[in-house]
Order: C-alpha cells, then structure tokens, then sequence
C-alpha cells in the first residue's frame, strides 16, 4: 500500500538557499509552460504536451537564455511542466478550471525528487537524505517510518517553514473492527458545526476565544501590511521599506497558516471521535457548497467550516475502519419532516430553530430532528 507521510523539517543556511533556488526555478518554468502552451493553441490550435516542451527547453531554450534552469534538479524541473501539461489535460476533459500562474505570495510551489540511487531517501529517526540536498534534519522524530521504502519526496515551503512529504510502499494492516453501533446520522451546520443522532453535539470552533483573537489579530496586521504598500508603491524594488513589506507578508502568511491549521485539527478530532463509537453506518447529507456560497452574508462562515475537508477525511477513516459512509440526497428534507410521524412541514425559516409537528405536537431541537432523518434516510449512496 502506498503512503505518503508529511512532517517539517529543518535546514542549514546552505541547503536553504538550494531549497529555495529549485522551488523557484520550478515556479518559473510552471509558468513559462502555460504562456508557452497558449501561445502554441492559437496558433496551431492543438496542445502543446509536456513532453515536446522538455526537449525545446533542454535543446533550444536553455542554450542561450536562462542558462540559470539548468543549475537545480532537472527531476524536479520536468515534474513542474508535466504539473502543467495535466493541468491543461484536466481542463480539457472539463475536470478543473483554466490554470493559472503560479506566484510567490498566493500560490504554493513544490519541489519534486524521486529516488535515483540506492542511498537516496534513506529514513533515519531523526534524518532523511534526499536527493542533491543531501541529510535533512526532521523536526519530528520517528513519525516517518524506517522500514518505509520510499520512491519519491515534495519539499515545500509555506509562511517561511520548510515541509518535506515522502511517498513510499508499506505494509497494510488490516483492522478488523467490530462495530457495535447500529448508526449515526451527523447534520451539519453553522451555528454548531455537527449535531449527532446519537445526542452528540460538536461546536463550532470558529466562535471559539483563540480562533477570534487570531482572526482579530490577522485583521490588524492586514491592515498594517496594506498601509506599507500604498506608502512605498512608489519606492524602489530593494531598498528598506520592501524588506519591512516582506517581513509584515510572512507575519500574516503566518497567521493564516496558524488558523488553518486549528480548523483542520477540530474537523480530525471530530471525525476520531465518531469513529471511536464504531458504529455501522455514517449517514451525511450531499451539501451543495456552491450554492451555499452565493449568500454574501453567509457565505465566509460557510468556507471557514471546511465541509468538503471533513467529508473527505471521514471517507478515509471509514474506509480504514470499515464503516459504511452513506451520502443521503442533496434535495431529502431532512429538517422539514417530523422524525416521528415523518409529517412535512410547509414552512421553516432559518430563524427557527425549535422545530414543532402540527400533526403529532413534537417539540425539539431542528438540527437534532435533522440528524435524526438522516441517519434512517432510505435514497442515499455509498461512498468508497
């Protein structure tokens, strides 16, 4: 089984430097690819593979301009136009949007190296070799395992902190676990992120102290870093008031990398503990995100939940744990029917948010009554 382990690790001055020099040099290219395949569709109208331009950029390009390529990994040069060229294939098939170029502030560039010699990625509790970098220290001791063989590494850098992800074949343990648990249906939400069938009720983290003090905190240093530029748009590229500009941006690239990341965390620690239950069935509704998104005066509350995220880790630790997740249909009204008498409801406002039967006078919570339709919804599918 193949498996991919991520964890940061720490570089010295010099290594750095060829970190960073390859991660830009890819960028570069990523982006030399696209103008270079637009400009081939316009005029040919066919597409310019990934292939054809590795053999003009080795043989024509770099023989006399950006001779510079040719001084990192030429595996992870070839990597980053081969990203391009499925880039293109996807929005062909109608899989993804028209890419885009690459930039050094928003989008993450990585750096590809796969195993050449018998030596390279030898795992070490404390270390790993990769390849032209040579040992790397992990900051994490023992997460990657020794026994892992590795066939290739992605080094990448986010908010000024270097993470190296290693893929490699390993050993599958099978995990017979016997699920005790009949069911559970999980409604999902804004007001509190997940309400349960089995009276089970995770909160919403975004209305948590620490998250709201971040956010406050990232909102000021917005602010200071938009205050920079409109002082010094008119400065030179290299003097003083540039290198405050990049010390203010990975100030606040570091505040986003910070609140990601506690979201991330609560959505893994909501999923552990439903899985912990071991029940046999997960019942979700297919929530139309997109949608959901339209309204402005919801729509930043809807994106900080992480709702995709959550379905997609939960998927992995049923799989693993054998528990069937079952997505029940995007239009079930799941909170306009009576969970007892199963009754539809005419009218109900988001305002309310206790929900009342006129058939049988039931009386309780709207997301509990929710949960509770979903967990025994009959149109449903089975995710794998």
């Amino acid at each position: 089984m193949k498996k991919a382990y991520k964890t940061e690790i720490l570089l010295d001055d010099k290594q750095t430097q060829i970190v960073n020099q390859t991660i830009g040099v890819c960028r570069y290219v990523y982006n030399l690819y696209l103008s270079t395949a637009q400009e081939h569709y316009e005029k040919t109208g066919k597409h310019l593979s990934g292939y054809n331009f590795s053999k003009w950029l080795n043989n024509v390009h770099t023989i006399h301009r950006d001779l510079w390529i040719k001084d990192v990994s030429s595996k992870a040069v070839k990597q980053s136009i081969m990203n391009g060229d499925r880039a293109f294939k996807n929005f062909f098939k109608g899989l993804a949007k028209f890419p885009q170029f690459k930039s050094k502030k928003i989008r993450d560039v990585k750096a590809y190296f796969p195993k050449n010699n018998k030596t390279d990625l030898t795992i070490e509790r404390h270390r790993i070799k990769i390849p032209t970098i040579g040992w790397v220290r992990l900051k994490e001791y023992g997460y990657i395992p020794t026994e892992l063989d590795a066939s290739s590494c992605t080094v990448s850098k986010k908010a000024g902190r270097y993470f190296i992800s290693v893929l490699g074949e390993i050993e599958q343990k099978n995990e017979h676990t016997i699920n005790s648990h009949d069911g559970i249906g999980i409604d999902l939400g804004i007001k509190e992120f997940a309400t349960c069938s089995h009276n089970k009720t995770f909160l919403n983290i975004n209305k948590g102290q620490n998250v709201r003090k971040l956010e406050k905190s990232l909102k000021r240093q917005q602010k200071k870093l938009s205050r920079s530029y409109e002082q010094n748009k008119n400065r030179k590229r290299g003097e003083i008031c540039y290198k405050n500009r990049q010390k203010q941006l990975l100030v606040v690239q570091k505040l986003h990398v910070r609140l990601a990341n506690i979201r991330k965390e609560y959505i893994r620690f909501v999923v552990r503990q439903l899985v912990k239950t071991k029940p046999t069935y997960i019942a979700i509704e297919n929530l139309y995100i997109k949608g959901m998104m339209k309204n402005r005066h919801l729509s930043k509350a809807i994106s900080h939940q992480l709702f995709y995220n959550f379905r997609e880790w939960l998927l992995k630790k049923c799989i693993q744990h054998n528990i069937e997740l079952r997505l029940v249909d995007r239009w079930y009204l799941s909170s306009k029917l009576c969970s007892s008498c199963g009754t539809k409801k005419t009218q109900l406002s988001l305002s309310e948010r206790l929900f009342k039967c006129d058939s049988c006078q039931l009386e309780m919570d709207r997301d509990f009554n929710a949960c509770i339709n979903i967990k025994f919804a009959t149109n449903y599918t089975i995710l794998t």
